[in-house]
């Protein structure tokens, strides 16, 4: 890949957001980069994926890598999950740790303080979600989180990625920590998935914001194919996207469907008009539903669908 001459002092490199799950990474990428590359939703373990968005100033290029939020996993697919968003740490040149600002910090995040301090890496701290602390807690959540961190000299930022707050001087903060280097992506990319993965991703996004209970984490997708359809007549052309959403048992299938279908034209209208804005363009979809026994467990099943031994 040709990479752009840039001047001396210029600056480039990549960044893994660390953090629990549910703790706003996706969220903060897009708020970052100021387009929808990541899935977002309230139910946590959203990202499966670990996806490079590329943020370019004009002092540097950031490459972003989200990762799947570090928890105690349940299943094969959990545990490799788990193991990317662990390795990802070895491969960047720095790392941001996202913590939940709004709450107090547990376990969870002492492990992974714990787990960060053995690397030699240099680390951020963004406490997300200050937007939701009030003014009167302020000073008792940030003394919670400076004992969490009393044993580094890792410097702290206080931001919202929902609405940007402190992610300018977030992102300047970013950029000083990275080795001078010229950019390794062009300046117009903000994100390295193939446009396959992120259809995918943009239904999956919808089977999460609609369904609840035992479905999101039992739910994968393929794209079975995208095809561009000419116009006809005084019609425009569009994109075909043809794809399975995959469940565990029968019941989740139904629930998906749901009655006469309700659901899935839900999911499927949502998921459309999202595909719109990244292909510019009219989209037609078609979804089918397929049940595959406990397919989160399969390695061969996993593999096919992407979540190989590195996912």
């Amino acid at each position: 890949m040709a990479s752009t001459p840039r001047p001396k002092d210029h600056r480039s490199g990549f960044i893994a957001l660390i953090g629990r799950p549910n703790v706003g990474k996706s969220t903060l990428v897009n708020q970052l980069v100021g387009e929808k590359v990541a899935i977002t939703s309230p139910v946590a373990q959203t990202t499966r994926n670990r996806l490079r968005a590329i943020l370019t100033t004009e002092e540097a290029q950031m490459v972003l890598v989200d990762t799947p939020g570090i928890h105690k996993p349940h299943h094969l697919l959990g545990e490799r999950l788990v193991r990317s968003a662990r390795s990802a740490i070895g491969e960047v040149d720095l790392v941001l740790l996202l913590l939940e600002g709004c709450e107090r910090p547990g376990r969870g995040d002492a492990f992974i303080v714990n787990l960060l301090r053995q690397q030699s890496l240099p680390v951020l701290v963004a406490l997300n979600k200050w937007d939701k602390v009030p003014l009167a807690s302020q000073d008792e959540a940030g003394s919670a989180y400076s004992e969490l961190l009393a044993e580094t000299e890792w410097p702290v930022h206080r931001c919202s990625a929902l609405d940007g707050d402190g992610c300018e001087l977030l992102t300047a903060a970013m950029a000083a920590q990275l080795p001078c280097g010229p950019q390794l992506y062009p300046p117009e990319m903000v994100c390295d998935q193939p446009e396959r993965v992120l259809l995918g991703e943009l239904i999956r996004e919808q089977v999460l914001m609609n369904t609840r209970e035992e479905v999101p984490h039992s739910v994968a997708v393929t794209i079975d194919r995208v095809e561009e359809m000419p116009a006809q007549g005084s019609g425009s052309g569009r994109t075909a996207v043809l794809a399975t959403v995959l469940v565990e048992r029968k019941s989740q299938k139904g629930i998906l469907i749901g009655k006469g279908g309700a659901m899935l034209k839900t999911i499927g209208q949502g998921a459309r008009l999202q595909m719109q804005t990244l292909i510019d363009g009219p989209v037609y979809l078609e979804l089918f539903v397929k049940v595959v026994p406990d397919w989160r467990s399969k390695p061969a099943r996993l593999a096919e669908l992407g979540y190989g031994q590195d996912a």
